[in-house]
């Protein structure tokens, strides 16, 4: 099976939606003979052509307000922001105009658009490059929000998202880019756009994370299970629309939960996420739901960034919290994992 990258399985997604459809298009700055500043859409330009893959000046909210005109003209636009925090300026637009148009039509216009918003942090980025921006997004009815964990489900969602008839946010994890995985892209594996995922089983408490938190969780299940602790670690992949059938029935068996984010706490998807599980698992709950992430500041300099991202040691902590009263044994896990 061959070995691919998250930004590889983004590329042959976009080159694959290019291929299939005439009416997509793909657009933002440096997109086009540059390859963008990741290289996600690297060969793009050289092999569909200025009319089809192209650059735009350096205006986030021009290049949504020309995506949501393409969009109601027939094409599919899928548009990049280049770094979280610089579409901010095209907020108004997502907030006001794209999220809002098909209730504002009463269902007679759609709006099939795709904004690709690289997130996070983990690359050593400064101020405006490492914001984990997903809640204003999912708080913001109309649009369907999704992140992936995985080289397979960034192909396979972007393939959805660009086929959906709905406007939807696309938020990619920066620091996977270049993470590697054995996947085979060609044959659809992944489960439909909509639904979470189980990447690992267990029975003594449920990880529930997504987007670059995911690998977090999984790499303290490994942690935890080397002292006896049996950690269930599910991937939501899209925030919107939220697979609670998937996490409840997870939390439901195990009896414990902890969400585990990237982004500041207070006002958090997580804090939606742990108010669901509340609402629909109490009965089954043997301890408060608890969550582990960033900080309540802006993303700090690269040297501070380990101290401020969501780490093993700081999961494990809030795993020992839920107090296995019943399982003495497993009180104290191991430290020093990162």
């Amino acid at each position: 099976m061959p070995t691919i990258t998250m930004a590889q399985a983004l590329n042959a997604a976009l080159r694959d939606a290019l291929r299939e459809d005439e009416r997509v298009l793909v657009f933002g700055e440096d997109v086009g003979a540059l390859g963008g500043v990741f290289r996600v859409t690297d060969g793009l330009n050289q092999e569909f052509g200025d009319q089809r893959c192209f650059d735009t000046p350096l205006a986030e909210s021009g290049i949504v307000g020309l995506a949501v005109g393409m969009a109601l003209g027939g094409f599919r636009p899928v548009v990049e922001m280049q770094f979280d925090s610089f579409a901010y300026p095209a907020f108004e637009q997502i907030t006001s105009h794209v999220a809002k148009l098909r209730n504002r039509t009463r269902g007679r216009v759609c709006l099939p658009l795709v904004i690709r918003v690289p997130y996070g942090g983990g690359i050593g980025g400064v101020e405006h490059h490492c914001d984990s921006s997903e809640a204003y997004y999912a708080h913001t009815p109309g649009l369907k929000v999704v992140t992936p964990a995985t080289a397979e489900d960034a192909y396979w969602l972007l393939r959805d998202a660009v086929a959906d008839p709905d406007p939807v946010v696309f938020l990619e994890p920066k620091r996977q880019y270049w993470s590697k995985e054995e996947a085979q892209v060609a044959v659809r594996a992944a489960p439909p756009f909509g639904r979470a995922a189980v990447r690992r089983r267990g029975r003594d408490a449920t990880l529930v994370a997504y987007g670059p938190a995911v690998p977090v969780a999984l790499q303290t299940a490994r942690v935890a299970a080397e002292e006896g602790v049996d950690l269930e670690v599910v991937d939501l992949r899209t925030l919107v629309p939220f697979d609670d059938e998937t996490l409840a029935d997870s939390v439901r068996r195990t009896g414990r939960c902890v969400v585990v984010q990237e982004a500041q706490g207070f006002a958090g998807v997580g804090a939606e996420i742990a108010a669901r599980v509340q609402e629909r698992c109490f009965h089954s709950l043997a301890a408060p739901v608890l969550r582990v992430s960033g900080f309540d500041i802006p993303y700090p300099p690269p040297k501070l960034e380990h101290a401020y991202l969501p780490g093993v040691d700081r999961v494990l902590d809030a795993v020992d919290r839920l107090q296995y009263d019943d399982e003495p044994d497993v009180h104290h896990l191991v430290r020093g994992a990162a």
